[in-house]
């Protein structure tokens, strides 16, 4: 009988594949932890939105102006801004997307055509490409009323220049995944990512050194950017804007060019896996060496005044924090955010202000950013766990051990990150009054402690699982974000709340006793939170395991 049935189209393939991936969703949803997952990604939405229809409105000036000014050749800066934008921010908001193995859809009897079609409307799924697909459009309204007659080439280029950036965002996406299928290479490009980054912040002092004009080497090397794909696309409009059929259509088949060489390269990579590429980087397998046993310990034991399960969970989550070598370079990060903050808004002679922030304010507000950026992971803190969760059920412990071992873990990780900060504001700014020294300190404890119980909770509520080594899937759960935002929210206005209340009394020891008695409350409470947490952990047995096994 499968002799008789007749193959299904592409078109029909596709519509297949659609329907199948949206029953997958429906079924998703009805999962608690999943629809509150998808309010928090659509709340995600709303502001990022926000930020696509602000820009959306400057795309729509850019345009306007430059053809209504004759200025039409300036176009190109345009596109050159949406072009890096694609293709750039992409590979950096790889972890944040929807996630999806193309290879998976070998199980079904689909075409390559059909194959590569899919994947290619993948790109489209990506916020990269839904913003600039939305500033293209804007573009085109604003050129259209700045001159109607440029319309019909407008939309043949930005029609071209979409299929382009489409297909070279996919070609890239494709490599990059052919690259780091070694754990090695990702971290390497990860890290990689992260100094570029880093590096990025250090513009503004360059910008200030040519604010009187481009060194000459950089203009002499402008012409040559007009055989980019941007270059033609703005040099494509400002002959339609000029009436000039013959530039439109040699900008078009320039483009057209592009995007069929990166056609013929993308449907290799596709046919590749279409064919049964498996990128792997398992060991072969290797006779195991005897370890010798390790000799006694000379130097104490420095954890020895931890009960043994405490101990070992720390032991544990430290060689985890050692092997993952994402999270090491992450945390190069903030003192590095601090150096360059130091050296803008600090010392005597800043750089983007006329004189430097005291440091009474300035470091209150440094430690307020440092905990912003190192507590996130503390609302997943089970996310590299996988299939050891079970672990913790069978083992002879209980789940209050678990998360002091965690958070001890995390603590150490803050008070070396703070140490570190502290010698670079030290030298970079000077170190504040002894009061604000003191209230900064121990509003910092109130405020880790404090965020530790409502952490431990999002933990077990809306887990997430993370792989060693990955940048697909790298994402906290919506809900755990938005819960570990609004907590570092609520408690950032508290704490300036009282530090504005010292300053305004004219007490400065106010706010150090203030947020000593803060901290001694929020430790009673993070202990007393404990107990009830490992019941908790009892009745989310099955979710922790089904989310962090799969």
């Amino acid at each position: 009988m499968a002799d008789v049935a007749a193959t299904p189209g592409i078109g029909e393939q596709i519509g297949l594949v659609a329907g199948l991936r949206w029953r997958i969703l429906r079924n998703q949803l009805r999962r608690k932890n999943s629809r509150l997952d998808l309010i928090g990604m659509i709340w995600a939405a709303i502001f990022a939105g926000l930020l696509v229809v602000g820009l959306s409105f400057a795309f729509y000036w850019g345009a306007y102006s430059f053809l209504s000014s004759g200025h039409s050749t300036w176009m190109a800066w345009l596109f050159w801004a949406i072009f890096l934008f694609w293709q750039v921010v992409h590979i950096f908001m790889a972890g944040f997307g929807a996630t999806f193995e193309f290879r998976t859809l070998l199980r079904f009897p689909l075409k390559l055509g059909a194959f590569y079609l899919i994947a290619l409307a993948y790109g489209f799924a990506d916020f990269a490409a839904v913003a600039s697909l939305c500033w293209l459009m804007a573009m085109t309204l604003g050129a259209t009323a700045a001159n109607p007659g440029v319309l019909p080439a407008m939309l043949l280029i930005v029609a071209l220049f979409i299929l382009m950036n489409v297909t070279l965002e996919r070609l890239m996406a494709s490599w990059l995944e052919r690259i780091l299928a070694r754990r090695r290479t990702r971290e390497l490009l990860f890290g990689l990512f992260i100094l570029l980054g880093i590096s990025l912040q250090f513009i503004s002092p360059l910008v200030e050194h040519y604010q009187h004009g481009a060194p000459s080497t950089v203009l002499r090397f402008l012409p040559y950017l007009s055989v980019f794909p941007p270059g033609l696309a703005g040099r494509a409009i400002a002959a339609g804007a000029g009436h000039r059929l013959d530039g439109v259509l040699r900008g078009a088949a320039g483009l057209f060019v592009y995007a069929l060489f990166f056609s013929v390269l993308l449907w290799q990579r596709f046919a590749a896996q279409y064919r049964g590429e498996e990128l792997s980087e398992s060991a072969a397998p290797a006779r195991a060496q005897a370890r010798a046993i390790p000799a006694r310990q000379l130097l104490p034991d420095v954890l020895a005044p931890l009960s043994p399960q405490v101990a070992a969970l720390v032991r544990k989550d430290f060689r985890y924090l050692t092997r993952n070598s994402f999270v090491l370079v992450s945390l190069l990060a903030p003192p590095v955010m601090i150096l360059l903050f130091s050296s803008q808004f600090g010392g005597k002679h800043p750089s983007l202000a006329r004189s430097g922030v005291s440091p009474d304010l300035f470091f209150p507000g440094m430690m307020g950013y440092l905990m912003l950026m190192l507590m996130m992971p503390a609302y997943n803190c089970f996310a590299y766990e996988g299939r050891g969760i079970q672990t913790y059920f069978t083992a002879p412990l209980r789940f209050r051990d678990v998360f002091l071992g965690k958070n001890l873990v995390h603590a150490l990780v803050l008070i070396f990150e703070v140490i570190v900060a502290l010698g670079v504001l030290a030298m970079r700014v000077g170190l504040p009054s002894p009061p604000a020294l003191a209230a900064t300190l121990a509003a910092l404890v109130f405020a880790v402690t404090g965020q530790f119980s409502i952490a431990n909770w999002a933990s077990l509520s809306f887990p997430r699982k993370m792989e060693f080594g990955s940048l697909r899937g790298q994402r906290n759960s919506g809900v755990a974000v938005w819960v570990g935002f609004g907590a570092q929210i609520i408690l950032v206005a508290i704490c300036s709340l009282i530090l504005f209340v010292g300053r305004w009394t004219g007490s400065p020891w106010l706010p150090a006793e203030a947020f000593a008695v803060l901290a001694a409350a929020a430790l009673g409470g993070y202990f007393a939170s404990l107990d009830p947490l490992t019941q908790l952990a009892e009745k989310k047995k099955e979710t922790l395991i089904e989310v962090l096994c799969k």
